[in-house]
């Protein structure tokens, strides 16, 4: 693989002195990766404004921001604060003018938001059936095609049989708030999008841990029949049975239409909609691999493009690479968190690590200075 390397130098303090520590990010040849927001905190989803504006929600901090780049130079001139002291607001999404935020049991809107960034009105509540905060688990939202509010809850365990809504993904109606489950027996859910072609969801599951180094697999997952179940804590990836629990004989299970290697952690998932890309980058799936924590040797740490064979009805992946490595040996630079398009068709990237938005941008290889094989 082509590729070139960025030299960043980071400034640690190391008892009472200051030391410069070089890092390393790998990007593929052709493409660019810079800084453009710094010193969120532990932000997770993003959602993007209809004027560009990019909202970000933190997890522990309680915060979300809005950032603006009105001189459009790749960096943001300007961050809000749209709200702080919440609780556990890490999912958000955007829709018809207004930003929706999960807090507690709830999900909340902050209505004409893009107009009132200086001072957002006091949020409404437009749904209460969230499992409340007090355990352990995973949340994340997107409107679907249909204009309805999907939300994806994880299971606050490694492995157990938690009681729905845990481990489902609802579709929410907010002006309503009527819902449905739309998919269980799923373990840890933050990233889904919609094919461009077929619309229909795929969605990212994180493997359950201490199963070894290299069980199970990671799955991404295709939703085409409403109600499906896939697997979760019965059969993890594609067979790969769960010793605690039995699976239930007329359970039918999902296979995944993709395995990762384990551990790789996709936190992010999402089609890539812009045209700044080449060709081939155009409307494929790109994951942000979050990364390792208990493996004896790291993976994950990266951008990764899934080529999918859209001629194919089933849409079949036909090969995984990997587009930016933020891993320099055993030394993580970030934890990509989250994707989406922007609005001139780079990609934004949220690192829950150092609280940074990266953006990722396509320059032609004749202005690329440095290179290396890979």
């Amino acid at each position: 693989m082509k590729a070139f390397v960025l030299f960043i130098t980071s400034t640690l303090l190391a008892g009472n002195a200051l030391a410069a520590q070089s890092i390393i990010i790998t990007v593929t040849k052709g493409f660019g990766l810079s800084l453009y927001a710094s010193d969120l905190g532990d932000i997770k989803q993003m959602a993007l404004g209809d004027n560009g504006t990019l909202f970000v929600g933190s997890q522990k901090s309680g915060t979300v921001y809005a950032l603006a780049d009105h001189d459009q130079d790749g960096q943001v001139d300007k961050r809000y604060v749209i709200a702080r002291g919440l609780d556990n607001p890490e999912a958000l999404a955007f829709y018809q003018g207004d930003l929706y935020v999960t807090e507690d049991d709830r999900i909340i809107r902050y209505e004409d938001i893009e107009s009132r960034l200086r001072r957002p009105g006091r949020a409404r509540e437009v749904y209460s059936n969230l499992p409340e905060t007090d355990k352990r688990y995973s949340r994340a939202m997107r409107f679907g095609p249909d204009g309805r509010l999907y939300v994806a809850l994880g299971m606050p365990c490694n492995v157990c049989e938690a009681q729905a809504p845990y481990g489902s993904i609802l579709a929410v109606n907010v002006n309503t708030g009527a819902s449905e489950q739309v998919a269980l027996g799923i373990r840890r859910t933050t990233g889904f999008d919609w094919s461009p072609h077929t619309k229909k969801m795929w969605f990212a599951d994180l493997g359950r841990n201490w199963m070894g180094d290299n069980l199970p697999a990671d799955e991404i997952n295709r939703l085409d029949v409403k109600g499906a179940h896939f697997g979760f804590p019965y059969v993890h990836a594609t067979d790969v049975k769960e010793p605690a629990y039995d699976k239930p004989k007329n359970l039918k299970v999902t296979a995944p239409v993709y395995e990762l290697p384990a551990h790789v952690a996709p936190t992010g998932l999402h089609f890539y909609r812009g045209s700044q890309f080449p060709e081939r980058y155009q409307q494929q799936l790109f994951l942000a691999e979050n990364g390792s924590w208990n493996r004896s040797s790291k993976v994950g740490y990266q951008i990764v493009m899934l080529t999918l064979d859209h001629s194919q009805q089933t849409t079949n992946v036909l090969q995984r690479e990997t587009v930016v490595s933020f891993l320099d040996g055993e030394f993580p630079v970030a934890r990509p968190f989250d994707l989406l398009t922007a609005p001139d068709g780079a990609i934004y990237i949220s690192d829950d690590l150092k609280g940074n938005i990266y953006r990722l941008f396509y320059k032609s290889s004749e202005l690329t200075q440095e290179s290396t094989d890979e």
